[in-house]
């Protein structure tokens, strides 16, 4: 599934994988959140409620571009700068960043818009 998020005038594309986590996160939208900076490395914002992390890996090797959820906390992770080389537990892949990703790599806040792209 692809969609769209506008950042502050501009447009980042991305791809969801077809997971049950980023199918449930699909229901969300449209969604408009604030991102802030965490860690440098991403930017996060809490959801209007916690996603459905079944039969997601313990964790996985974080790249610029991923699109997560953390579920410990219940929010959405979008990584601007590659991991340390760490596995992130508790982290769940939701998609890719395809275009765009300049736009959510200047610090936050960042208010963004989320929308389903028509097929």
């Amino acid at each position: 599934m692809k969609i769209r998020l506008h950042v502050d005038g501009q447009v980042v594309t991305a791809t969801l994988h077809d997971n049950a986590t980023a199918r449930d996160f699909a229901d969300l939208l449209p969604l408009s959140l604030t991102l802030t900076d965490y860690a440098r490395i991403e930017r996060i914002a809490y959801l209007t409620r916690k996603l459905n992390p079944e039969g997601a890996k313990a964790g996985v090797l974080v790249k610029a571009g991923d699109i997560a959820y953390y579920a410990p906390w219940g929010n959405l992770a979008i990584f601007v700068e590659d991991g340390d080389g760490d596995y992130s537990g508790g982290l769940v892949r939701l998609g890719r960043v395809e275009t765009g990703l300049p736009a959510l790599q200047h610090p936050g806040p960042l208010k963004v818009t989320i929308e389903r792209v028509a097929d």
